[in-house]
């Protein structure tokens, strides 16, 4: 090969080694807390790895001066991984056994969502909130948690503070509910379907809500995780919704550019739900997406994670504090209300 012709792939390759270069150290530091996150779960299997990992973000980034080096890597997790994981969760939903829930609780779940979003979006406007941190936390409390937070970030024109105390309290109020709706259930006289469904109702991650499952017992656990699938399927259309209204009224995205009508991740999402609703899957294909989906979303736990300052909390008041408290009230009494309602009809 001619001296030119090898300087000329030396230049070629100098833009791939720089991004390496710049990538590779937060990478590499969330890789280890995925790693860590899902040895925990295999000795511990209560407990949800995405949980380990952005506890262990918060923990790592409040104790230690994480390099700059680290942040980029760590802020590609945050983003573009965390929404990889995202298109993957959709080949852990099926419609048939969505549809299974029956109407009358469909419509329960669809007033969740939908009286959960309003709901805490016209509390944030009486607090005298930002509307876009409004929206992150009604987003994530109503949805699914930090995935929605982070799925609906890219439609707002939320700043990166506000995203990480959306994501900090879901993970803060989510947690508390684990132990609150299967005592609260009890108290209600409520059978185990019925506490798995107010489970799988109103708790903000799909972790947490496993683990409130697995507290209540019987047949609580498959019935919440199925209607906490349904929330999460509705993600898909508010997205499209609040992209389509952030289109309309001329906004961008903080990176300067217009939302797509509906984002890329969100379609991937849904040809997975159509692609395991459609077609019978070699386990190991679900296996592979499960797994791929876990430690997707445990990275991206731990890049949101590193982004959660204590001392930034404590700045931003007891506003956000207040709004996530009444979001979790609302969205749990419609959840219970609504259940009540379908199992007297």
């Amino acid at each position: 090969m001619s001296k030119e012709a090898l300087n000329s792939t030396s230049i070629a390759a100098r833009p791939h080694v720089g991004i390496l270069r710049t990538y590779a150290p937060g990478l590499l530091l969330c890789l280890i807390a995925v790693v860590i996150a899902m040895t925990v779960n295999i000795f511990l299997p209560g407990v949800s790895p995405l949980i380990v990992a952005i506890v262990a973000g918060i923990a790592l980034t409040n104790v230690v001066r994480l390099p700059e080096s680290t942040s980029p890597g760590i802020t590609l997790a945050s983003k573009k991984l965390l929404r990889l994981g995202i298109v993957f969760l959709g080949l852990q939903l099926v419609i048939s056994d969505i549809i299974s829930l029956g109407v009358p609780m469909l419509v329960v779940i669809v007033c969740i969502v939908a009286g959960g979003l309003l709901g805490t979006v016209a509390m944030g406007r009486l607090l005298k909130m930002k509307p876009a941190q409004a929206l992150l936390i009604a987003c994530g409390f109503s949805i699914c948690g930090a995935a929605a937070v982070a799925g609906v970030e890219g439609v707002t024109d939320a700043d990166e503070e506000e995203v990480v105390t959306a994501v900090a309290l879901v993970v803060i109020f989510g947690t508390l509910m684990i132990p609150i709706i299967p005592f609260a259930s009890q108290l209600l006289g409520m059978n185990p379907e019925m506490s798995g469904m107010w489970a799988g109702g109103s708790i903000h991650e799909i972790a947490q809500v496993v683990a409130a499952g697995g507290i209540i017992g019987g047949s609580a656990l498959g019935v919440a995780v199925i209607v906490k699938l349904a929330r999460i399927l509705l993600l898909a259309p508010v997205v499209a919704i609040l992209s389509v209204r952030q289109r309309r009224q001329g906004q961008t995205a903080p990176d300067g550019k217009r939302p797509p009508i509906v984002p890329i991740f969100i379609i991937g999402f849904l040809l997975m739900v159509i692609l395991r609703s459609t077609f019978t899957l070699p386990d190991v294909v679900i296996s592979t997406g499960s797994f791929l989906q876990t430690a997707l979303l445990s990275a991206a736990m731990f890049g949101l994670g590193c982004g959660v300052k204590i001392r930034n909390l404590i700045r931003v008041g007891a506003r956000p504090f207040i709004l996530a408290t009444a979001s979790t009230i609302l969205v749990g009494g419609i959840a219970v209300a609504g259940i009540e309602i379908t199992h007297l009809a």
